[in-house]
Order: structure tokens, then C-alpha cells, then sequence
């Protein structure tokens, strides 16, 4: 599996020291000896880059996490990219697209978050219109799944109905996993995945330090679970983690970015 640290934040304030998770993370996957299917973790053996960006210059940022992303879906088999906030995933997601399109085959993307971001876009979308704008350039809107949804904007609601983008709801979600866990594996059934999780779609008990927590979502147990389930689908050809405040996450002993680190030694 090969991991790219992405370091992109435009959160317009409110994401400030995401940044800084992606080396968190592989710092705190130290401490992890073995996931729960028995593979050994060695951080030294990790197949790791990290794209540099100057956040400062949003278009330029984009522009370089597309084309090192293309590059990625051109010669890698799968790839988990540490974020940085969500709007990482609107170049990415681009570039995995065109990537999809050239190989003549259908992409798919499954949404883990507490909200739509389906929001009007900007020039250079933000972490909370990102989906719509990848809409609105060309993804198939009925190949996406947005999964834990709980604080969704009326203009949001109004977008998502009208492309028909596909929900899960948290009620369905903790009313029964694995049967969600199929369905969230027929959905992406002879397609290729893309799997983008902003940690806020696990409660803020268990993940406190994101920029916009929502109470009511998923345990980290539940999440893990979901994502052991979701490592099987052979289709899968990359995963973003995304949305986990380094900087305020030291004030609550790291728990955020140790369960980052959690859910990528379960990818591994």
C-alpha cells in the first residue's frame, strides 16, 4: 500500500493545524506492533512520499496535489492519502477520475462524514463543497454514497435529491453494520473505489479534535469495523483520511490522531 501525506488545508480558518496530521499519524502508527488481521507494522518498511505544498497559494496547491495524485493512479495499485482537511479530496478525487476515464473504467465514491459538503462551490472549493463541485465538473453523481451524514444543509438536502447521490443514514448504520457493510459493498460492485473518510463521521467522544464535531455518529469500534470490512472489496483503489486537528489534538492526549493511526494500520 502506498501512503502520500497531502498537507493541504482550505477550511477558511476553521482547519488550521490539520496540516500537520499526516506525519502525527505515521508518528503514532509507531506505537501499533500488528493490526487485527495479525500483518506486522514496521514504519520503516512504509512505501511513504508527501506532496509539498504552500498553502498560501490555494490554486497552486490544487494543481499539485492533481498532478501528483494522477502520477499516483498511473503506477501505484492502491494508495491511502493523509490530509490535511477535506478540500484535498476535490484534486484528488479530479485525478482519480480522469485516471478512471482513461482506463475505461467506472469510478465510484463512498463519503464517510458528519455533513454533505455539498455546499455552492468557490473557485477553489473548501472542505465543505468539494462533493459538489466534482458533481458539477463530471463525477457520476449515482456512483457516490455519502455515509453518516447528520448536519446537512437545506441547500444541501436540495442538491442531493436532485443528482440523486445516495445516503446512509446513522440510523440505518448502528441499526445493523454488517447488512450496511453488504450493501456498502454491492454499491461498489464493478466499480473502482474511492473511499474518503473525514473523521468526523466517528463522534466526538472517541474523535474530538476536527474542526466541525457533530455528536451522535459512530464509535471508533463501529468505524474500524467498517473499515476491515471495506479493505476486502478488490475494487478499492484508494482511501483519504482527512479532517484530524494536529495542533489541538495535543491538548487531549492524541486520541484523534492515534485513532488515524488505528484506522490506517487496519488498511495496511
Amino acid at each position: 500500500m502506498f501512503i502520500v501525506k497531502v498537507p493541504g488545508i482550505n477550511g477558511i480558518g476553521k482547519t488550521k493545524g490539520c496540516e500537520r496530521a499526516g506525519n502525527a499519524i505515521i508518528e503514532s502508527l509507531k506505537e501499533i506492533h500488528s493490526n487485527e488481521q495479525g500483518t506486522i507494522i514496521d514504519t520503516n518498511l512504509l512505501d511513504l512520499e508527501e506532496i509539498h505544498l504552500d498553502n498560501s497559494n490555494l490554486e497552486l496547491t490544487g494543481k499539485l496535489i492533481y498532478e501528483n495524485s494522477l502520477e499516483t493512479f498511473e503506477t501505484k495499485p492502491k494508495t491511502i492519502f493523509l490530509g490535511g482537511d477535506h478540500s484535498i479530496s476535490y484534486p484528488i478525487v479530479k485525478a482519480f477520475l480522469k485516471n478512471c476515464k482513461n482506463e475505461k473504467r467506472k469510478p465510484c465514491l463512498i463519503i464517510f462524514d458528519a455533513h454533505a459538503d455539498c455546499m455552492e462551490p468557490m473557485k477553489e472549493p473548501t472542505h465543505e463543497e468539494w462533493v459538489r463541485k466534482l458533481v458539477e465538473e463530471g463525477f457520476p453523481s449515482e456512483n457516490i454514497l455519502i455515509v453518516g451524514a447528520r448536519n446537512i444543509e437545506k441547500t444541501e438536502i436540495k442538491f442531493i435529491k436532485e443528482n440523486k447521490i445516495k445516503t446512509i443514514s446513522m440510523n440505518s448504520l448502528t441499526e445493523d453494520l454488517p447488512d450496511i457493510c453488504d450493501t456498502i459493498m454491492e454499491f461498489s460492485n464493478g466499480k473502482e473505489l474511492y473511499v474518503s473518510i473525514d473523521i468526523d463521521v466517528i463522534d466526538p467522544v472517541f474523535a474530538p479534535s476536527t474542526g466541525y464535531p457533530e455528536v451522535g455518529g459512530l464509535t471508533s469500534r463501529q468505524f474500524i469495523y467498517l473499515i476491515q470490512r471495506i479493505k476486502k472489496i478488490k475494487t478499492l483503489r484508494a482511501v483519504d483520511i482527512v479532517e484530524i486537528n494536529e495542533k489541538e489534538d495535543r491538548k487531549k492526549e492524541n486520541i484523534t490522531i492515534k485513532l488515524g493511526a488505528k484506522i490506517l494500520a487496519e488498511l495496511l
